[in-house]
């Protein structure tokens, strides 16, 4: 049987290229980059250019392999708008070892300050803190991709530790380890003054709850329900907005044993108990046994000024993270990774979040599913200006 026909990708099947021009000056700085080991001073392929090729295919679908963007490199028109030369496949792998994806890093937190809050009505209380949601999401590797062991050596991962600022609507911060990574010992390394971090039950450790603390930030965090309460100090009344949000009970007090948590956690911690509404299979189970055990939600904070209803809102508001995953994956195509190692994939990681925060700066909506589809036309000539505007006029009213 004959091999599949390759391809052909042809000027006119890549446009918009004249956008990329706020790209290129964004990244303009970096075309020195990685090229003190250039001795012989003859490097065609730089930093900024090779980060372009990875932004021309998030918003150009039929660019979806290294391979496809080293032919689109030998079209004249991407190499006219976007200044970069005609790239051999040899050059492009090894740009995933040569350039630092830390450089990344800055410009991701630059934009990221410029992103003006989106959803900033979203709490009638002023909250004092920005409140970050921090989770981690495994990322399928290659098969020949090293340091990224998951279970076996037909399954390995990368694991992406992001802190997503809930009112921006959008990620702010972002690193990359082997799917083994802690995320623990991740978030003890990135602390912020200033931070309401928001976290799951993967995270509750009694030391980096302490850790939080001292680094001037708060958090509320979900804990197991069995956790070891070791004293009562104060057990809060409930009124009726509580009530009426399932917080069945709100207390301050001293969590673990005390051999245990003496040195690691030395402020005693506010908990407010919330039932579940939505049941899983577990809680179904811990009902048919007649257990209380698992229709209940333990939540831990430091934060005993906000009455409980907006403890456990906030906490609702976690998922948003889940869906960004799942936005990160599935429609910028962060599920393919082109690159076999770790510094590779976190440059196609982080041009996919820079990806995000120009379309939030452009559009003044964080991104979505809707809004890259429509300016995917946009920039492949289907749709005009006018249809662009109508559809994010759309999106800002309120429902």
């Amino acid at each position: 049987m004959a091999g599949r026909k390759r391809k052909v990708i042809r000027s006119r099947d890549i446009k918009g290229l004249k956008y990329f021009r706020a790209l290129g000056d964004l990244v303009e700085h970096l075309h020195e980059a990685g090229c003190a080991r250039d001795r012989a001073g003859n490097r065609r392929l730089h930093m900024d250019q090779y980060v372009l090729l990875l932004l021309l295919e998030m918003f150009n679908p039929i660019c979806d392999s290294l391979r496809s963007l080293q032919r689109a490199s030998q079209l004249a028109k991407v190499q006219r708008k976007l200044g970069v030369p005609r790239a051999s496949l040899g050059s492009l792998s090894e740009a995933a070892r040569v350039f630092d994806s830390a450089l990344l890093v800055e410009i991701i937190q630059a934009l990221g300050q410029e992103l003006e809050p989106i959803e900033s009505g979203r709490f009638r209380e002023d909250l004092g803190q920005v409140v970050t949601l921090v989770d981690s999401t495994l990322l399928t590797a290659l098969p020949k991709t090293a340091r990224a062991l998951w279970f076996d050596p037909q399954h390995k991962g990368l694991k992406a530790h992001m802190h997503y600022e809930l009112l921006k609507g959008l990620p702010t911060r972002c690193t990359l380890t082997d799917s083994k990574g802690c995320e623990k010992a991740e978030l003890a390394a990135a602390l912020e003054a200033g931070r309401l971090y928001v976290l799951d039950r993967g995270y509750a450790k009694y030391a980096l709850m302490q850790a939080i603390c001292d680094a001037d930030s708060s958090f509320i965090c979900r804990i197991a329900d069995y956790a070891h309460i070791a004293a009562v100090v104060e057990e809060r009344p409930l009124d009726a907005a509580a009530s009426a949000a399932g917080v069945c009970r709100d207390a301050v007090v001293n969590l673990g044993s005390r051999a245990s948590t003496a040195s690691a956690l030395r402020t005693p911690l506010r908990i407010v108990q919330l039932t579940l509404t939505e049941y899983t299979t577990k809680t179904r189970r811990a009902i048919r046994e007649g257990r209380s055990e698992g229709t209940t939600m333990l939540l831990a904070t430091d934060r005993t000024d906000l009455p409980a209803e907006v403890i456990t809102t906030i906490y609702r508001y976690r998922w948003q993270i889940e869906l960004f995953f799942r936005f990160f994956k599935h429609v910028l195509g962060c599920r393919h990774l082109i690159s076999h190692c770790q510094n590779g994939i976190a440059l196609q990681v982080y041009a996919a979040i820079i990806a995000c925060l120009v379309i939030a700066l452009y559009t003044g909506r964080k991104p979505t599913k809707a809004t890259l589809e429509m300016l995917s036309w946009y920039l492949s000539g289907w749709a005009s200006e006018a249809e662009v505007l109508q559809h994010l006029d759309r999106i800002k009213t309120p429902a």
